[in-house]
């Protein structure tokens, strides 16, 4: 089913009489069981005032149409949605409504307001009756009322099927540099880019991959060269490099992963990063301090897979089965009991007949 419009969306949910498995770009990796049911149909950017640095999308719209609208402006979507496409190996295009579905959200999430879920000013959805239900609004004056657009982001359409977000934007940097370092271990990469954080410079990307780590100043021409000079003054050996985008790029779509059978997401507090990985046979690649932390690894993943989920619950984290040569592996984290029966009661709220997405968070 591809609806044309938010009422043919509705009438759809509505006329289930099955399980319903929502669809952006399908360019994630996931697709939960039931009748296929793709957004694709719903596109088109509705409003964009440049000014007010707000934009407003069908769901179903490509990223990539919103990204060339908002480069003719001297814009971004200032949380750097990551593109699955190279690591997973999947096709289609990639969607605004798939993007806030998943609360993708790239290296500026160290930044303030660097997360989808942050940028977020409203949304419209069909919950699983197939009630049209608006919630925040189009501009940030007129964002009242219960946080039900925060619900939304990262509930990967078990709440309701996303027909329509409203996203405040950012001025691109004027200018933008990274310091590298070059041949730390992962504790030492830890410490240098919690240091880099904490520091009064504004980092925007702290990122270790290979032998590199990396932090990213943005902003003013000559505040950023003031802040990059008083930053690398902080470590030895550190060098400047004025243009890595692609490198940040690279981190962002962990496009160093594409090859492995197996990659995992996993989010905990930075100084545990370590301890996560340590003594395991996997590439790592951290991101936004160290809190984010991408584990790879080819063959029999099965034993590994509850490794790290047992220990990401025992470090308050939790580890996301991003790619899997194994489809019965289940991918998210198992909830906490307390957690398990609210989340169940969300989803009695907005899907009462349980035909959103099932099986994809468990």
């Amino acid at each position: 089913m591809r609806p044309a419009s938010e009422a043919e969306m509705a009438e759809a949910v509505a006329g289930a009489t099955g399980p319903l498995a929502v669809r952006g770009g399908g360019t994630r990796g996931l697709l939960a069981e039931g009748a296929v049911l793709e957004t694709g149909g719903l596109s088109g950017i509705t409003l964009y005032e440049p000014g007010a640095l707000t934009l407003v999308a069908q769901a179903g719209t490509p990223v990539a149409q919103i990204e060339a609208a908002l480069e003719a402006e001297g814009q971004m979507l200032a949380f750097e949605p990551m593109d699955h496409r190279g690591v997973l190996g999947s096709v289609g295009e990639p969607t605004i409504g798939g993007v806030v579905a998943a609360n993708v959200s790239g290296p500026r999430r160290v930044a303030p307001s660097g997360a989808c879920r942050d940028c977020l000013l409203g949304v419209r959805f069909v919950d699983g009756l197939g009630q049209v239900i608006k919630n925040g609004g189009r501009v940030m004056k007129n964002v009242t009322g219960y946080d039900l657009v925060k619900l939304q982001a990262g509930a990967y359409g078990t709440l309701g099927v996303l027909t329509e977000v409203s996203l405040r934007v950012a001025p691109k940097p004027e200018a933008s540099v990274t310091l590298v370092l070059e041949g730390l271990s992962l504790g030492d990469a830890v410490a240098a880019m919690s240091r880099g954080l904490t520091s009064p410079y504004q980092v925007t990307g702290a990122a270790h991959f290979g032998e590199r780590t990396l932090l990213r100043i943005e902003g003013f021409e000559g505040s950023v060269r003031y802040r990059a000079g008083q930053l690398s003054a902080m470590f030895d050996g550190a060098r400047i490099e004025e243009d890595a985008a692609g490198l940040w790029a690279q981190v962002r779509d962990v496009s160093g992963f594409a090859g492995h059978d197996a990659v995992w997401r996993i989010s905990t507090v930075p100084g545990r990063a370590l301890e996560m990985v340590q003594g395991l046979d996997v590439d790592v690649m951290l991101d936004w301090g160290g809190g984010l932390i991408w584990v790879a690894a080819r063959g029999d993943v099965a034993g590994l897979h509850g490794t790290l989920q047992q220990r990401a619950a025992r470090l308050g984290g939790h580890a996301t089965l991003v790619k899997t040569p194994d489809p019965a592996l289940p991918r998210f984290q198992p909830e906490p009991a307390p957690v398990a029966r609210l989340t169940q009661g969300i989803r009695a709220k907005f899907d009462p007949r349980g035909i959103l997405n099932l099986g994809i968070m468990g």
